[in-house]
C-alpha cells in the first residue's frame, strides 16, 4: 500500500489540498490491482489535525521521510519564505529517496528547498515568470499541465493538480486504476495539450500615436498577405527601425507579432463563430486549414477543433 504524506503548510490552499485528499485519501481499493489503495497521512507543523481534513490520520513533518511520496499543495503567498522545518523535512525525505510532488504554486516550496535545481518544472502560468526569476536554476515551463522528472514532479495551475494526481495513480497502480478513478470523478484520465490553451492573449497597445495606429491597421487586415515591409511602410519606418520599436514596446519582433495575431484571431473565431476551419484559416491569413492546424497546435498545444470544443462561447 503506497504511503503518501500530504504536507500542509501555513499558506496551503483548499482546492489543491482537497484534490489530493480526494484522490489518495478515499478508499478505492476495488480499483487497485492488488486490492489496496493509498495510505494517506496529513502532515502538519505541530502534528495536530488540520481543520480542513480533521478525519484523516495526522502526523508531524518528521513523517515525510517515512512516506513513499510527499505531496505539497499550492501556496496562496508565493512571496513568503516557507517554514524552515518543512524545507528541512522535504530535503531529508528527498535524500532518503522519497518521491516529491507539488501542486500548482507548491512548486515555490520545492524550489525554496532546492529540489528543483537543474530540473524542468512548472507551476500556474500566472506565476511561472516569477518562479523563473526568483529561481534561475530552475527550467520553468509554463505551457504544460505537469512535469514528471522521476522523483520530483510539479503540476501547473489549479485543476492541473488533478491531472498530476491521476498520473501518479497511473504510475503506481496502472492505467486501469487511473482510468477508473477518472471516471468516478467525471474527469478525463489525460487531457490534451497544456497550459498554453488557457493563457489569455497578451494585452494589445491602444491609442492614437506610436505604433498603435499601425498595429490596429494590421489587425484589420489579417486576412491579407501582410509582410514586415507592409507594417514598416505604414509606420513610416525602416524594417530595422520597426523591429527595434516593437521589441522595445512589445517584446516581440514584427514577424512573430503578425503570427501571434493570426493565432489570436483564430482563437476568437473558434470561440465566437460557427465558421468552418477552412473559413477561419482564410480569415486569419493562414490560407489553408492544414497550415492553420499545424501552427495552431504548435502554439496552443491542441487542435483548433479541440480548442473550439473546450472554449466555444456560442452554440451551433
Amino acid at each position: 500500500m503506497p504511503r503518501i504524506a500530504l504536507a500542509m503548510h501555513r499558506s496551503s490552499m483548499l482546492y489543491e489540498a482537497a484534490i489530493a485528499a480526494e484522490i489518495f485519501g478515499v478508499d478505492r481499493s476495488d480499483l487497485a490491482p492488488g486490492g489496496e489503495w493509498y495510505d494517506l497521512v496529513v502532515c502538519t507543523a505541530d502534528g495536530l489535525p488540520h481543520p480542513w481534513l480533521p478525519e484523516l490520520p495526522t502526523a508531524s513533518y518528521a513523517e515525510l521521510a517515512r512516506a513513499d511520496s510527499v505531496v505539497v499543495p499550492s501556496s496562496d503567498d508565493v512571496g513568503a519564505d516557507p517554514d524552515p522545518v518543512l524545507i528541512a523535512a522535504l530535503r531529508g525525505a528527498h535524500d532518503r529517496g522519497v518521491r516529491i510532488a507539488s501542486l500548482c504554486t507548491g512548486a515555490f516550496v520545492l524550489a525554496a528547498a532546492g529540489l528543483l535545481d537543474g530540473r524542468v518544472a512548472t507551476t500556474h502560468w500566472m506565476h511561472a515568470e516569477d518562479l523563473a526569476r526568483r529561481y534561475p536554476q530552475v527550467h520553468v515551463r509554463a505551457d504544460v499541465l505537469y512535469v514528471d522528472d522521476g522523483d520530483v514532479l510539479t503540476s501547473a495551475g489549479k485543476t492541473a493538480a488533478l491531472d498530476l494526481c491521476i498520473h501518479l495513480v497511473h504510475r503506481d497502480l496502472g492505467a486501469a486504476a487511473a482510468s477508473g478513478i477518472a471516471r468516478r470523478l467525471v474527469a478525463p484520465a489525460h487531457r490534451p495539450g497544456g497550459q498554453a490553451q488557457f493563457i489569455p492573449p497578451p494585452a494589445q497597445p491602444r491609442g492614437s500615436g506610436g505604433l498603435a495606429v499601425t498595429l490596429d491597421w494590421a489587425r484589420a487586415r489579417l486576412d491579407q498577405p501582410l509582410t514586415v515591409q507592409d507594417l514598416a511602410g505604414h509606420a513610416n519606418l525602416s524594417t530595422r527601425q520597426l523591429a527595434r520599436r516593437m521589441l522595445a514596446e512589445l517584446q516581440v519582433g514584427p514577424l512573430a507579432w503578425l503570427h501571434q495575431q493570426r493565432i489570436i484571431r483564430a482563437q476568437e473565431l473558434l470561440e465566437r463563430t460557427d465558421a468552418s476551419i477552412d473559413q477561419i484559416a482564410v480569415s486569419c491569413g493562414m490560407g489553408t486549414s492544414t497550415t492553420l492546424r499545424r501552427n495552431f497546435h504548435r502554439v496552443v498545444g491542441i487542435t483548433p477543433t479541440t480548442y473550439r470544443a473546450s472554449f466555444r462561447l456560442t452554440q451551433p
